[in-house]
C-alpha cells in the first residue's frame, strides 16, 4: 500500500478524534463557564405605602413637605431598599370619596401598606356613622384583597358634638380594625388635641395642627406602621 493511501485514510480518523476531544473539553468547561457567567436576578418588587386621607394628611395650611406624611416619607426613604410613599390625600375627603377612589389607586400602585386616614369629615358633616363604618370596612377589605396590609387611623370629635355621637364615632375605627384584623392608630391627634397647650398647636380654624405639631402625628402612626413594612 502506498504512503499516500495511508495518509488519506488517517485524515478522517484524526478529524474524528479531534472533534471528540473538543466536545469532551467543552463538557468539562461548561460548569465553570456557568459559574463565571453573570447572573441576572429579577429586581425586588417596589415597596410602597399608600396614604388615603383628608386635610390632616394633605398638608392643609402648611408648607409643602412639613406634614406628617412627608415626614414619614423622608424617614422611609432612608431604608434599604427605600420605601416609596404615595400621598393620595385630599382636603375635604370623606369615606365615600375615598372608597370610590381606592380601587384605581390599588391597581396603579400595588401598595405594600395602605394607611386609611378618613372619617373626620363624615362626622363634621353629621353623616350617618353606619355609612362611615361601612365605607371604612369596604376599603379595608379591598386593600387586603389586593395584598396590602392596612393601618386604620382613628379620630375623635370635640365635645360639642355630643357624647353619644362622639363615643360611637371613636369606637367604629376599633370595630373595623378588629373585624378585619387590621392595624389601628387609636387617635391621630393624641398629644396634640389633648395637650395642655393645645391652643398653641392648631391653626386659627382649631381643626388643623400647625407644622410643629406634625412630628407628634408621625410619632402616633410610626409604631403601628413600621412593623408592617417587610
Amino acid at each position: 500500500m502506498r504512503g499516500s493511501d495511508i495518509e488519506t485514510r488517517e485524515t478522517p480518523r484524526r478529524g474524528w478524534i479531534a472533534h471528540c476531544s473538543l466536545l469532551l473539553a467543552l463538557a468539562w468547561a461548561a460548569p465553570a463557564l456557568a459559574l463565571a457567567a453573570p447572573r441576572h436576578t429579577a429586581p425586588a418588587p417596589a415597596r410602597l405605602v399608600l396614604v388615603l386621607g383628608d386635610s390632616l394628611s394633605a398638608e392643609y395650611g402648611l408648607a409643602r413637605g412639613s406634614g406628617w406624611v412627608a415626614l414619614m416619607q423622608a424617614r422611609l426613604a432612608q431604608r434599604r431598599p427605600p420605601v416609596t410613599v404615595v400621598n393620595a390625600s385630599i382636603s375635604g375627603e370623606t369615606t365615600a370619596g375615598g372608597r370610590s377612589r381606592l380601587p384605581a389607586l390599588l391597581a396603579r400602585h400595588r401598595p405594600e401598606v395602605v394607611v386609611l386616614e378618613l372619617g373626620a369629615n363624615d362626622a363634621l358633616r353629621g353623616l350617618p356613622l353606619a355609612a362611615t363604618k361601612a365605607n371604612l370596612d369596604a376599603m379595608t377589605a379591598a386593600a387586603q384583597a389586593a395584598g396590602a396590609r392596612v393601618v386604620l387611623v382613628g379620630m375623635m370629635l370635640p365635645p360639642n358634638y355630643g357624647r353619644r355621637y362622639g363615643d360611637d364615632f371613636k369606637s367604629l375605627f376599633a370595630e373595623v380594625a378588629r373585624a378585619r384584623r387590621a392595624a389601628l392608630v387609636p387617635f391621630l391627634l393624641a398629644g396634640v388635641a389633648d395637650a395642655p397647650d393645645a391652643d398653641a398647636l392648631f391653626q386659627d380654624d382649631r381643626l388643623h395642627p400647625l407644622a410643629r405639631a406634625h412630628p407628634r402625628l408621625l410619632a402616633n402612626v410610626w409604631p403601628v406602621l413600621a412593623p408592617l413594612i417587610r
